[in-house]
């Protein structure tokens, strides 16, 4: 059986958790259930497409793609400007990466931009019932627990083209970590040839302005300097760019880059000004 990763805007509550949890094992053939894991998101498409982009980053890197299945849903109803009677969401996705990693979900932003280059096939399940606001629970779990089945044959699935999937344009607030770093969706190779180590970038995020040294780490300026670097995440070739204050967490306020830029969301837009 295939392990269940989890990425949602409702995981940071252990209740929905433990809901979506029993409603995924009740569709298992193994009535011991199966691995399910959890990864909090937010209402922000990029923020999820972010975080999947990144576990799938790392599945791939040091994982078992063959073994893996997602279960992604943030779907603020963004297809809708006006009351939604059902709260019908948006259209219910499966997707299978050229590396045999599956995910389902909703069809909703920019949740599955991030991963449209690694994307194989994009399927489409008609007849689903797309009414109800609890899909994590109510919908996803079904799908999800027979790919972690191996039943995808069994399914009645409609290839689509990949082009329903939209391209994110421009850079933008991927996550804060518990630091506070703000990770951002800024490829390390847009600073390359335009600035040196050591020199200053003007960063805008937040409506608010500030000049961050440009160093190869986020060790690499002195303790309370503003610093913008590649950091962990994104393509191993190509890491996307992070930026903060490097503390030692020993101060009175140890404010960090999230307190730089006053506390900003992911999918907040993200400017740097070249020289």
């Amino acid at each position: 059986m295939k392990k269940l990763i989890v990425v949602a805007d409702v995981a940071s509550d252990p209740l929905s958790c433990q809901e979506i949890r029993s409603s995924t094992e009740g569709y298992l053939k193994d009535h011991n259930g199966g691995v399910i894991t959890f990864m909090p998101s937010t209402p922000s498409t990029i923020h999820t497409a972010f975080l999947i982009s990144q576990i799938v980053e790392i599945e791939e890197r040091f994982g078992k793609p063959l073994e893996t299945v997602f279960l992604q849903n943030t779907d603020p109803r963004l297809h809708s400007d006006h009351a939604l009677k059902n709260a019908d969401g948006a259209k219910p996705l499966i997707i299978r990466l050229k590396s045999g990693i599956y995910l389902t979900g909703p069809d909703a932003g920019y949740n599955f931009s991030l991963i449209k280059d690694k994307i194989e096939e994009v399927y489409e399940y008609k007849g689903l019932n797309t009414e109800g606001q609890f899909h994590s629970r109510d919908l996803y779990p079904r799908i999800a627990a027979h790919l972690m089945d191996e039943l995808e044959d069994e399914m009645e699935f409609e290839e689509i083209s990949t082009n329903i999937i939209p391209r994110l344009e421009g850079f933008y607030v991927a996550h804060i970590d518990n630091f506070g770093n703000i990770k951002t969706l800024v490829p390390h190779s847009y600073l390359k040839g335009k600035f040196e180590y050591g020199e200053f970038v003007t960063v805008k995020i937040n409506e608010i302005t500030k000049k961050a040294k440009y160093v190869t780490n986020l060790f690499g300026g002195e303790p309370g300097e503003l610093v913008i670097y590649p950091g962990s995440s994104g393509k191993k070739a190509d890491r996307y760019l992070e930026i903060t204050i490097w503390r030692h967490f020993t101060e009175k306020n140890p404010a960090t880059g999230l307190h730089a830029f006053d506390h900003p969301k992911p999918g907040m837009k993200v400017e740097i000004s070249a020289k």
